[in-house]
């Protein structure tokens, strides 16, 4: 586990929310000098407390305007390979994120589509045809608040 003082978790924190200010200006923000901060961001980058930055899109302002959780559970866990669905899957532009978990279901997907008609089509001519597939349980994203995590 990375050992992280009260400045480090500020900058984590300061660094979730926006990643884009320079270390100058985190800096000036955190009470910091810019070689200090920039310092302190290489060192939790090494010790791989910062395993990169993102850029978050607007789904709905790119015309993705639905967003829809699957749940999917195999059923032919011995005929069709784990690596079998994951690669599949893996072709799906529409599915942005694949998570195997333990619990009802096998995987769930994150999965955008233009509208439900979109999603409908998603739905049953690539999710339903993956290998293995038995049920499909699907939740559709109403509202979503970002936090920048527990620091």
């Amino acid at each position: 586990m990375i050992e992280l003082d009260a400045t480090d978790r500020a900058i984590l924190r300061a660094l979730a929310q926006d990643a884009t200010p320079s270390a100058a200006a985190l800096g000036r923000r955190l009470g910091l000098s810019q070689p200090a901060t920039w310092r302190r961001i290489r060192r939790l980058e090494q010790e791989g407390a910062i395993a990169g930055q993102l850029l978050v899109l607007d789904r709905a302002a790119l015309g993705f305007g639905v967003t829809v959780f699957l749940g999917i559970t195999l059923g032919t866990k011995g005929r069709v390979s784990l690596a079998d669905f994951e690669r599949a899957v893996a072709a799906i532009p529409e599915v942005q994120t694949v998570q195997h978990v333990l619990g009802l279901y096998d995987y769930r997907l994150r999965v955008v589509a233009r509208d439900l008609p979109d999603f409908e089509r998603v739905l049953r001519r690539r999710i339903m045809t993956l290998p293995g597939v038995a049920q499909v349980d699907a939740n559709v994203l109403l509202s979503e608040e970002r936090r920048p995590g527990p620091l």
